[in-house]
């Protein structure tokens, strides 16, 4: 399903939609230079609101274990990537990164230039996006323009537990 990625000063990049295709996203664009991770990635609380970018070319191809999250969830608003791997080759993988992101609620858009995306991004500094289908990107970019800026929301309440709670597990391969 075609999709695009568009940035707050215009910029279109257009791709194809995976992981859940019956929502948009918007949020603040940033990159990372991992060579792995995307899972860590995916679900670390400090990239809540935020649509990440990897530069690595292909994405996915160990699958998705829950051994590995930073957090119960997916934090990420959106996931922008070159390539996306549907048959993913470790024997932890529970999952595809496709089915992950359908099940989690998160949109992602696949076959951009992210390294297009990164330089804009190191060039003009991070700027707001959304990741869109079934519109086009001149609606999609009059719609970024009444969506709320990324300091305007409190993401530290979105990510922290309700309380305290304890830590009694070893950590696997420490002890």
């Amino acid at each position: 399903m075609p999709a695009h990625l568009v940035l707050e000063d215009g910029s279109t990049y257009r791709g194809y939609a995976f992981g859940d295709t019956e929502v948009s996203t918007y949020g603040e664009v940033v990159f990372n230079t991992s060579m792995t991770g995307y899972q860590e990635i995916l679900t670390d609380p400090s990239y809540a609101g935020q649509i990440v970018v990897p530069t690595y070319p292909l994405i996915g191809n160990y699958g998705i274990n829950r051994r590995d999250f930073e957090s119960r969830r997916v934090q990420v608003s959106g996931f922008a990537v070159r390539d996306h791997c549907d048959a993913p080759s470790h024997p932890d993988s529970e999952m595809t990164l496709d089915e992950f992101l359908q099940a989690q609620g998160v949109l992602g858009i696949t076959g951009i230039d992210t390294r297009a995306v990164t330089r804009k991004i190191r060039s003009h500094g991070v700027m707001m996006g959304i990741i869109s289908v079934n519109e086009s990107p001149e609606l999609t970019m009059e719609r970024l323009k009444d969506l709320p800026s990324y300091d305007d929301t409190d993401f530290v309440s979105r990510v922290t537990t309700a309380g305290a709670y304890g830590w009694d597990q070893p950590i696997p391969g420490t002890t």
